[in-house]
């Protein structure tokens, strides 16, 4: 039933995402949603969808402090990536942030009703963590790099199975 309620709010349909990527002391700030993923959960990292006459850095800014409780600047543009898992699909752009305020806690999606919040945990993660998680629980973009320095190091347009990065 969760799932149905996840493909109502985002499914079939189009949507342009804004992500970020902060990186502190080696580790990349991801949130833990269920009910997505091919095993039943997903690490992403923060970011949610553009609105229109919403700016990407205002929509970036907005999803942070929603999901994270933090407040950022975008410091570069990394890359396109292209998220297709019927019946989601979104275009994702990537931005390496930088923390500029705010203290880090789990927040919540003001798409899902409170009763039916799929945000379930927050953490920096280090290269060892996402090593020994399931692939499936891993956003593909990170996955894909291998590690979170290559992470920072994309360019261009990625999809799922595009290219697999040697760490």
């Amino acid at each position: 039933m969760e799932q149905q309620h996840i493909i109502d709010v985002f499914g079939n349909r189009l949507r342009v995402r804004v992500c970020g990527v902060l990186v502190q002391e080696n580790r990349i700030l991801l949130i833990k949603h269920t009910n997505l993923g091919e095993a039943g959960y997903l690490w992403s990292p923060p970011g949610g969808g553009l609105h229109f006459g919403e700016s990407i850095t205002e929509c970036l800014q907005r999803e942070f402090l929603e999901e994270t409780g933090l407040a950022i600047k975008i410091k570069d543009f990394l890359f396109v990536y292209e998220f297709l898992q019927k019946p989601l699909h979104a275009i994702e752009l990537f931005f390496s942030v930088e923390q500029v305020g705010g203290t880090l806690k789990l927040g919540s999606d003001p798409e899902m009703c409170q009763e039916k919040q799929i945000l379930q945990q927050i953490a920096l993660v280090d290269d060892d963590f996402l090593r020994k998680e399931n692939p499936a629980c891993v956003h593909q973009a990170i996955w894909q790099a291998g590690s979170i320095e290559n992470l920072l190091k994309y360019r261009g347009f990625m999809c799922k199975n595009s290219f697999r990065a040697k760490s």
